[in-house]
């Protein structure tokens, strides 16, 4: 027989790193949310990806930077875009990127990412609301540009 295996207990929690004051109470728009990704976001030299977790009615409940990284690329997991999502206990999300060029045009790379996350996102009953790129002074909603689908959540 082989010896025994010493497993682990654990528990999760949220660490709270700081808070800022938002002014509108629900994201009710891309410009809504653009605005509060700038803020919490400012103007770093890399690509920096980062999601914000919603209630029920579309109010913030936290924002994460999910991942730093180069002048033209950031790694992308859904299983760290989600892990903050349950969390929080997220009705829904939205994902937020930078392009440091100052495009707010999305990639090839920007769309299968979103369509990944998309579909990850389906599959745990918490919907991708929408997938910003910011550039310099404007953004591009990935959901205007249609690679975001309206579909039902099952429980």
């Amino acid at each position: 027989m082989p010896p025994a295996k010493r497993v682990q207990k654990v528990s999760l929690k949220i660490v709270k790193e700081g808070s800022f004051l938002y002014s509108p109470r629900r994201l009710n728009s891309p410009a809504a949310a653009a605005q509060l990704f700038r803020e919490f976001l400012g103007t770093p030299d890399r690509e920096v990806l980062a999601v914000v977790c919603l209630d029920t009615k579309n109010g913030p409940l936290s924002v994460e930077e999910i991942s730093r990284g180069s002048l033209n690329s950031a790694i992308v997991h859904p299983r760290e875009v989600l892990k903050t999502a349950i969390l929080s206990n997220a009705a829904a999300i939205i994902l937020a990127h930078n392009h440091p060029s100052g495009c707010e045009q999305p990639s090839q790379e920007d769309i299968e990412v979103t369509m990944r996350i998309q579909e990850c996102c389906h599959l745990m009953g918490i919907p991708l609301l929408d997938h910003l790129i910011l550039g310099d002074v404007r953004f591009t909603s990935m959901k205007e540009l249609g690679h975001i689908n309206k579909r039902e959540v099952r429980s």
